[in-house]
């Protein structure tokens, strides 16, 4: 007897109040409903009776009314007139109506259902575990947390992801993320989150709510760094003065980071990235001596002291042999100090620039970012778009600008492709840029495709489609943030290509590098050996792998799971 108003109780403190009363109200007009049937036909059966002659008391009259609806019918109380069997087939079809198909719904809908969703809710965690220091806190549960929890989990760092929704918290917590439910305009929230002992607050909203989260952030700590996306330039500064530590215009930074990429303006090599005394940086060969040639051939090492660690053929970074031949869109990788790669810079000084300008498909903030990044460097830039409106501040940073369809023939003829060096798609819809790659690729066999893609899992195919680069916001987003984290400069290598540092395994110390097939076995290229606080750049292949020793490689994420699979592998 105490089930229901306990159960009803436990739905008003779990659901929304406003919910909560329309799921009763519901539910009591059925029950109000029901009993108005049961009194009314009651009534009527007792005037049929008195009709027929018959005498039976209110408690016959509700017993014939309950076990006819319900389809029972025991048959010991009957009419005799056709005007009372035509009522008794009414209330028996009523009753199966009622009985049988609306009431399991109405009992599922406003009563079983909420307090299943009560229950589900109830599980979602109010509070991190006691203790909980060095953490991450997340603040949306997007592309790109999901991106940087992966990452987070191969580091061992802990984190904490907010989650408004209760119903969603408590899915995020069954699937096994760290989830703390709760408002993120509410200082309790963060509390709860134990942000004063957090290592970083990532606010990955929108700009207005970016900035309500650091505002209370701020409330409950000074010191803990707090990294913000903002999608306007305007908003860096309001950003900043709320009290981020870092700001991180996602699509500025990705239009930087594409056209870096770009074939164009004086030959140099583009630094990809340092750590610590060692710098990373990639470099086009096309049009220069070194295509046709082996690694070997190159002498690069003899000239520079600079060491070629991989190459990128179409999208996918190869191992570095010493007889791989380097073709026209090859784009070596190399690794080395600032004067060598200097040096790699004057060997290029004879080969011509060109002032043919890059043709820019798309007049987003990504395309203008592009633009702008290009014209810093020297280049000339033609923008094509479709949007008129966008030509007056499109000619702002473009030397020319092309309104139209960038998949028309006339359009991009009219802007240059047969003459342009690269292209640069900046579209934010992938199955466009796959198209222009296409379209753009059979117009232009010798001009470097640069692509801006939004879902990783379609980067093998603009690969195929004949792009020879291709970044995508959340993936550098997520480089970005680790570098934040781990407090080191940003390196972007490529979509889904990263820098690791991991111990040398116990199976290996005592190996030469070359012995230990780290490279054949899982993919991943070693680029330095950090011993005892030095790291060697280029180490040779017979360096010899100490217990001390850290291993600096690039690769993919799957490539590093290889490679920490060898030691399980070799314990077992």
């Amino acid at each position: 007897m105490k089930f229901l108003p306990s159960q009803i109780a436990f739905i008003l403190d779990e659901l929304d109040e406003g919910e909560s009363k329309r799921n009763l109200r519901s539910l009591g007009n059925f029950v109000a409903i029901l009993a108005a049937s049961f009194v009314s036909f009651t009534v009527i059966f007792h005037l049929i009776m008195v009709y027929e002659g018959q005498q039976h008391s209110w408690l016959t009259g509700l017993y014939w009314t309950l076990t006819v609806m319900s389809t029972l019918g025991f048959g010991d109380i009957t009419f005799e007139s056709d005007l009372g069997r035509l009522f008794t087939i009414f209330v028996l079809v009523y009753g199966i109506v009622m009985l049988l198909i609306v009431a399991p719904f109405t009992f599922i809908r406003f009563f079983y259902a909420p307090w299943l969703e009560a229950q589900i809710r109830l599980r979602a965690p109010r509070q991190v575990e006691q203790g909980l220091s060095d953490h991450v806190v997340i603040c949306r549960d997007d592309g790109i947390a999901r991106g940087l929890i992966a990452r987070l989990d191969d580091l061992a760092i802990e984190y904490v992801l907010i989650e408004p929704d209760t119903t969603a918290a408590a899915h995020l917590h069954s699937d096994g993320l760290h989830v703390v439910t709760g408002r993120r305009d509410v200082r309790a929230t963060f509390e709860a989150a134990n942000v004063g002992q957090a290592r970083m607050v990532i606010a990955n909203l929108g700009d207005t709510d970016n900035t309500n989260v650091t505002l209370t952030v701020r409330e409950v700590t000074d010191d803990v760094p707090i990294v913000a996306f903002a999608e306007d330039a305007d908003s860096i500064d309001v950003l900043e003065l709320a009290g981020a530590t870092s700001v991180v215009p996602l699509k500025r930074n990705l239009g930087e980071q594409l056209a870096a990429r770009v074939t164009a303006g004086i030959r140099s090599a583009h630094r990809i990235g340092r750590f610590e005394d060692l710098v990373i940086a990639e470099f086009p060969i096309h049009g220069t001596a070194l295509v046709g040639r082996t690694i070997r051939d190159t002498n690069l090492r003899h000239l520079t002291g600079l060491n070629i660690v991989g190459v990128w053929e179409r999208g996918e970074i190869q191992p570095a042999e010493p007889e791989t031949v380097l073709h026209e869109h090859s784009v070596p990788v190399v690794v080395g100090t600032d004067e060598q790669v200097t040096d790699l810079d004057a060997l290029f000084v004879i080969y011509q620039a060109t002032d043919t300008p890059v043709l820019v498909i798309g007049g987003g903030t990504v395309g203008r970012a592009v633009s702008q990044a290009l014209r810093d460097r020297g280049a000339s830039v033609t923008i094509i778009d479709h949007d008129a409106d966008l030509a007056q501040e499109l000619a702002s940073v473009a030397d020319n600008v092309v309104i139209g369809d960038g998949s028309s023939l006339q359009t991009v003829k009219a802007a240059g492709i047969d003459e342009a060096p690269s292209v640069v798609l900046t579209t934010n819809d992938d199955a466009t840029n796959i198209f222009l790659t296409i379209y753009c690729r059979r117009l232009s066999r010798v001009a470097h495709i640069v692509s801006r893609i939004s879902h990783d899992w379609n980067l093998e195919a603009i690969h195929r489609a004949g792009a020879d680069f291709a970044l995508s916001r959340s993936s550098l987003a997520i480089q970005t943030l680790v570098s934040l984290i781990l407090s080191r400069e940003l390196i972007v290598v490529g979509e889904g290509i990263e820098l690791f540092v991991e111990q040398v395994p116990d199976h290996l110390v005592g190996k030469a590098l070359a012995a230990s097939q780290i490279g054949s076995r899982t993919g991943l290229n070693v680029i330095g050996i950090r011993t005892h606080g030095e790291l060697v750049a280029n180490p040779p292949a017979s360096a010899e792998l100490e217990a001390a020793s850290e291993l600096v490689m690039i690769g993919t994420a799957d490539q590093r799971q290889r490679f920490l699979s060898l030691e399980s592998d070799n314990k077992g």
